[in-house]
């Protein structure tokens, strides 16, 4: 049988690249950036006041001036008002460029305005202090954001200060999210006693959400000819398949058989953990690849996680981040030989440290006990003890 560090050996090694395209900016998120973006000009653009107030020159201050003839108002977006005298200053308000004539920033809060005076009421102040000074955060030319960025919606705040109204980004994957089985009925359906809604394709469907990704939705019935015509149609028609069912050792398990009979190469059946133990991966001659997850709803959830993100990221070219660690914060005991998944509730002690606390579930079909939960922890198929204060690490989906 495979083991679950195998299967992401041989799950890596069909990485695939699926080029560039451009798309408006603030349609990004969630996308991976093909290219360096560079600032168009300084950042910020011009010395940029921080505190309303009024402006004057320090010289004058230290010349021991603490009564100023305001000159003018200046708001954000106006052109820099400027004084031609010793004794003046501008009235200034946050965001404002600062004139060349003028230094440094008084706040409201230390002044006394007086019709067209403003007396400083403070002793101690600091030359250039409440700027934000040109340059200060990006030089023109600098970059601003690397090539395998994720866009966030922290970022689109820097692609729209450097004027990108489309970027660079690497393409996805066509996929498309199949779901078999004859006990499962639409959402809005009222099911039999012996059926249940179908809901792991939505699942999938909200996990690609998250990293931009928009996935079509088919559902095949427990009937061979069926599942293989629905297969075939998408492997002609998508880069890559999740299944969701029909992937164990049932009578009405067709999806196996339909894969070798349209040709599709196995690589990984049956991998040495739990949940999802049944989990199949394979490739078409044409490149398409084929994710099937058994149908209970946390093996389908923790195996898109374990190892359909962590091929779309590479394949999508994103920079790669250090993994994740948490500390036990509970004795657990999982006796089979097999690598665990162990549903945990993320926590910090008052030391910083991350934690997790197990979460009680009933096995795999037990989807309600993951709203409670904010990640797996990957306890390893050597033990069957595992100790309040061991480190292990965790697979995040919050």
């Amino acid at each position: 049988m495979t083991t679950v560090q195998q299967a992401d050996e041989l799950i890596q090694a069909q990485v695939r690249n699926y080029g560039t395209e451009r798309v408006p900016f603030e349609l990004a998120v969630g996308r991976v950036l093909a290219e360096d973006l560079t600032a168009d000009r300084d950042m910020p653009a011009f010395n940029r006041v921080t505190m309303d107030g009024i402006a004057i020159s320090y010289n004058d201050f230290k010349n021991g001036a603490r009564e100023f003839h305001i000159a003018g108002t200046q708001a954000a977006g106006e052109p820099p008002i400027d004084i031609d005298a010793n004794g003046q200053c501008v009235e200034i308000m946050t965001g404002a460029v600062m004139p060349q004539s003028v230094d440094t920033v008084i706040r409201y809060e230390d002044v006394e305005m007086n019709g067209s005076t403003a007396l400083i009421l403070v002793d101690q102040i600091e030359q250039g202090q409440n700027l934000h000074l040109r340059g200060r955060d990006r030089k023109q030319g600098d970059v601003v954001a690397t090539k395998g960025t994720l866009i966030t919606p922290a970022l689109i705040n820097t692609i729209a200060s450097v004027g990108k109204t489309e970027v660079l980004v690497n393409k996805q994957p066509r996929v498309v999210i199949i779901s078999s089985g004859d006990e499962l009925v639409e959402v809005n359906e009222t099911p039999s006693p012996w059926q249940i809604r179908r809901s792991n394709s939505y699942t999938l469907k909200a996990v690609l959400q998250q990293y931009g990704l928009t996935a079509d939705m088919r559902h095949i019935p427990d009937e061979p000819q069926q599942t293989r015509e629905s297969i075939g149609h998408c492997l002609e028609n998508y880069d890559v398949i999740l299944l969701s069912g029909g992937v164990s050792m049932g009578k009405f398990d067709y999806i196996p058989r339909a894969l070798e009979e349209l040709s599709v190469a196995k690589i990984i059946h049956k991998v040495q953990q739990r949940p999802g133990k049944p989990f199949w991966f394979g490739a078409s001659a044409d490149g398409v690849l084929v994710f099937a997850f058994p149908g209970n709803p946390v093996a389908t959830f923790m195996g898109a996680y374990r190892y359909f993100i962590p091929w779309l990221q590479a394949s999508v070219g994103m920079q790669t981040k250090q993994p994740v660690y948490a500390v036990l914060s509970e004795d657990f005991t999982f006796k089979p030989e097999l690598q665990y998944f162990l549903q945990v509730q993320l926590g910090y002690t008052t030391e910083g440290k991350l934690t997790a606390k197990p979460i009680a579930g009933n096995g795999s079909g037990d989807f309600a006990n993951l709203a409670d939960t904010d990640a797996f922890m990957e306890l390893p198929l050597e033990k069957t003890t595992f100790k309040a204060g061991e480190v292990y690490r965790v697979w995040l989906f919050k």
